[in-house]
């Protein structure tokens, strides 16, 4: 991502978090182009619960937001929770939930408490080739629909840009309120409303629902494919002779 070589983004990041990578996806590499794959950007606590995702690959101001955004948040939920760990985490999805009704216009209800996560034989599951379950299928909370505190000028504006975002989007990024009614979704916005009921919980579990269920993607365990590995190494012509260690 070039967003992490912008000093400033950089300096921020230093500053407030601890960095870590990790390959969850394959692609391939055709000369220096690189093909397939994706990226997903988890800001995280300490113990790797997950407070907000960047899904996608974005630009340093984004990036930057939203790292500033979940800092903000923190010190906000901490306050405002008095330290009750219960409370923090209603906070942040709240949170969340109020960023899907201000800048995605659509309403959810955030989820406060935990339901139990299937089990592993359970086929809302994440699987990798071999059938081994990966991560737990996710459920958003439902859409009320579209924001009720909107002005009618606002809500002009909003069914304009849904008429021409449902020309543009993919199956994926279409979603369904409590009436049926489909409405276009951004990643950015899927992030939100799956955090308002998600946030808060380990990396372990959210990563399927981010990187297959938003993204698209699939995980894999498969290496990075190069299809030159060795540039530098020149190929023999058709009439070179490969002549035996042994025989020389």
């Amino acid at each position: 991502m070039n967003a992490l070589a912008n000093p400033e983004f950089g300096k921020y990041l230093n500053e407030h978090f601890v960095s870590a990578f990790q390959k969850v996806g394959t692609f391939r590499i055709v000369g220096r182009a690189k093909q397939g794959g994706n990226v997903a950007s988890y800001f995280c606590a300490q113990d790797g619960r997950v407070l907000h995702v960047v899904a996608g690959p974005v630009n340093a101001h984004t990036l930057l937001h939203e790292a500033k955004w979940v800092v903000e948040t923190v010190k906000k939920s901490l306050l405002e929770s008095e330290k009750s760990g219960k409370s923090f985490k209603a906070q942040f999805r709240q949170a969340h939930a109020e960023r899907l009704r201000k800048e995605h216009h659509l309403a959810v209800q955030p989820v406060v408490f935990d339901s139990p996560i299937a089990g592993t034989k359970s086929a809302l599951s994440y699987r990798d080739p071999a059938g081994n379950t990966l991560a737990p299928v996710l459920p958003p909370p439902p859409i009320d629909g579209p924001d009720v505190s909107l002005t009618p000028r606002e809500q002009v504006t909003f069914h304009a840009s849904q008429v021409a975002a449902k020309k543009s989007a993919i199956a994926r990024q279409l979603v369904v309120d409590r009436r049926g009614r489909r409405w276009a979704l951004s990643n950015q916005g899927r992030v939100h409303r799956l955090m308002a009921a998600h946030s808060m919980k380990k990396i372990e579990t959210v990563y399927g629902s981010i990187f297959e269920g938003i993204l698209g993607e699939k995980v894999s365990t498969k290496p990075i494919i190069i299809d030159t590995p060795f540039p530098w190494v020149k190929c023999g012509t058709p009439d070179q002779k490969i002549v035996p260690l042994n025989s020389r």
